[in-house]
């Protein structure tokens, strides 16, 4: 299967969560095996000689593209999740949202200076929550953080709030 098939998958919600919004929901696309495999294996071409030792994952659909990667690139796999998820000594992050303010956390050993980190989640939108999750992974000082989105809303402009000096991928772009 082709990239450019994988959209022909992905179903459109219209109004959800709130009305005027057009919702791309992947689960339509991962619940194909053909899909999941192209979508796994185009993620880890990206990124199979940067010399990747962490995938962030941020909660939940980052998990599942960053698990499938960070498998892919025999590197760990960290989740960045909501407040209280995480059992141990945490780092958090707050930021805005369109609706209002939410925080993501980290264990606060979970990235070191020795660290290449990709950040992942499933979908670029406006960016408020992957650039609190960069900024967080960012104080943790590793060597080199990389962002990819399986899909990006080029139309909400999302990449522009995202760090300049910082390479930017998404296997999709609407």
């Amino acid at each position: 299967m082709e990239l450019d098939e994988l959209k022909g998958l992905i179903r459109d919600v219209p109004d959800f969560p709130s009305k005027g919004i057009v919702f791309r929901d992947l689960t339509t696309m991962l619940k194909n095996g053909e899909a999941l495999q192209t979508v796994g294996k185009a993620l880890a071409d990206l990124y199979k000689d940067k010399g990747i030792t962490k995938v962030v994952g941020i909660e939940s659909r980052g998990f599942i593209g960053g698990s499938i990667l960070a498998y892919e690139l025999k590197s760990g796999f960290v989740p960045a999740r909501k407040p209280g998820k995480l059992p141990s000594v945490t780092v958090k992050k707050s930021y805005a949202k369109e609706y209002g303010v939410d925080t993501i956390e980290l264990h606060s050993d979970a990235i070191t200076p020795d660290d290449v980190v990709v950040l992942h989640d499933d979908l670029l939108a406006t960016g408020g929550t992957m650039l609190a999750a960069y900024e967080l992974v960012k104080s943790m000082n590793p060597k080199k953080i990389y962002i990819n989105f399986i899909v990006e809303l080029s139309a909400l402009k999302g990449r522009e709030v995202l760090p300049k000096d910082c390479e930017v991928t998404s296997l999709l772009v609407y």
